[in-house]
């Protein structure tokens, strides 16, 4: 990781604050997009499930979260606090807060909600689902805000009523610090309600859903700078006070630029507690491949790609339930074990299906338990499954974009067990580089404020760092092709065609 100590950091200097789905990270970064190592705070806040697939946070928590992480930046950086010159921010997306006379009066509802699901299957049998993915660039899934309102619509009836505004929670944090509001293009495109091409709230969802353009924000760009604290917030950050905010991109967008995938060259692989493989590309595609995603990074670069509701919380829930070892002897038994020779086919589906079918009613499913199944056993065939996952993704990003030269893979879970990175790279059959940049969502943030202020002409001036360079086995790579199919026929026989969301 490119990083530097406060005393030796180039102005300008910037502040990031990564709104994560289990903590926030607040960071600071030099003129360089070098992460200042001695300076940063973290806190973390809880997701609270349901047995019928909710996932909320509380947005006060997370608010409270992100003001205490300002508090110990900034009496962190106190000898250089005048050179601070912007603040950026990344979000997880999609995400969801009701508000009422500028007061949350919802739970932040996030990507892992599943609850929706009868409705997506409503809206899939209602509307041309071909023709709002060209539009929007998304599928109709529970992840995505359509089906949300109408399940708020048949559950919550008054309280919809009640909402004067809907917004993603880092339009929240600034509606509260800052008293304004601006939904970026990026943050937009995520909610399934953008127009991708026209960069407008798209006119055919809002006639069919029952909310209205009124109560959603502002659009604009990453680079329209917000400024003027509230009284109470700039006598906490007097700092702070008359520098420029800019409004939040999606944490995938921060993740890819800050791992150097800024091109069509290099596609990105992040693995936290979920995951995503994402190509940026300049301008709009004419066309969004059916199984992926078409995002927007700013008005003039998309983001291609697929995401997957379950990669590092299949690990952390397979440790945890398995009651497993350190993680030292993990990674020594994953690194002995033959590549699918436990005879397992799993479908790791713990918080439904995203991309490439986009089945947000599936469920996990381990088959061909036997009495020497191991624990470790069951940990290995997950961590497989997942990699297939990312390889359906794959196929389909190769077939609109062609081989990218470089695959880069960033995020804890995965670059924690570099066991794990093989099993990726021997899956794929295309050698994986392991970023080394720790904080990549950060530093996107920071690259991209750096580009508004104009200290950078583009984000892809500055080199990130890279570690290890991971070669595929090409005898495991036969095998897992193979059992790829193995879990698409599975896939097949318990998931088949999405009839439920």
């Amino acid at each position: 990781m490119a990083s530097v100590l406060l005393k030796e950091a180039e102005a300008p200097l910037v502040i990031t604050i990564d709104i994560g789905t289990s903590s926030t990270r607040v960071l600071l970064f030099d003129a360089q997009a070098r992460q200042i190592s001695d300076v940063g705070a973290r806190a973390a806040y809880t997701v609270h499930t349901t047995p019928d697939g909710g996932a909320e946070l509380d947005p006060e928590a997370v608010l409270e979260a992100i003001a205490g992480c300002l508090d110990e930046v900034l009496a962190q950086a106190k000898s250089r606090e005048g050179e601070i010159a912007g603040v950026g921010a990344c979000s997880l997306v999609s995400s969801l807060v009701g508000v009422t006379d500028e007061r949350a009066i919802t739970p932040v509802y996030i990507w892992a909600d599943t609850r929706s699901a009868p409705d997506a299957a409503k809206l899939r049998a209602q509307v041309d689902e071909a023709a709002v993915h060209d539009r929007t660039g998304c599928m109709i899934h529970p992840s995505y805000l359509p089906p949300r309102f109408l399940w708020l619509q048949r559950t919550q009836p008054e309280l919809l009523k009640r909402v004067q505004r809907w917004m993603s929670i880092s339009e929240y944090l600034h509606l509260r610090v800052l008293g304004e509001v601006l939904c970026s293009y990026s943050v937009a495109s995520w909610t399934g309600l953008l127009d991708r091409r026209k960069l407008v709230w798209d006119r055919e969802w809002l006639s069919i859903l029952p909310i209205d353009e009124r109560q959603l924000s502002p659009l604009g760009d990453v680079d329209t700078a917000l400024r003027g604290l509230r009284p109470e917030f700039a006598r906490r950050w007097p700092v702070l006070a008359d520098i420029s905010w800019f409004p939040a991109v999606g944490d995938g967008v921060g993740s890819n630029l800050g791992s150097g995938c800024t091109t069509p060259q290099r596609i990105a692989v992040n693995a936290g507690t979920s995951g995503a493989m994402r190509v940026v590309l300049p301008g709009t595609p004419a066309r969004v491949p059916s199984g992926l995603w078409c995002y927007r990074v700013d008005r003039r670069r998309s983001l291609l790609g697929g995401a997957l509701s379950n990669t590092g919380n299949v690990f952390q829930w397979l440790r945890q339930t398995l009651q497993l070892g350190t993680s030292e002897e993990i990674e020594r038994q994953l690194a002995e074990a033959e590549a699918d020779a436990h005879g397992l086919t799993v479908l790791p589906f713990l918080a439904g299906e995203r991309a490439p079918g986009w089945a947000g009613h599936a469920r996990a499913a381990f088959v061909g338990i036997r009495w020497h199944t191991r624990p470790i056993d069951l940990l290995q065939a997950g961590l497989e499954a997942v990699a297939y996952r990312f390889a359906l993704i794959y196929r389909l990003l190769s077939q609109a974009v062609g081989e990218a030269k470089e695959i880069v893979v960033s995020g804890g879970a995965m670059l924690n067990s570099p066991a794990w990175t093989q099993i990726l790279c021997d899956v794929l059959g295309r050698p994986v580089i392991a970023s080394a940049e720790t904080e990549a969502t950060s530093r996107g943030a920071a690259l991209l404020v750096l580009e508004s202020l104009g200290v950078l002409k583009d984000a892809s001036e500055i080199e990130p760092t890279f570690g290890a360079t991971y070669q595929p086995r090409l005898d495991r790579h036969v095998t897992y092709q193979k059992a790829i199919e193995r879990q698409q026929e599975l896939y097949d026989k318990l998931i088949g065609q999405r009839s439920t969301g």
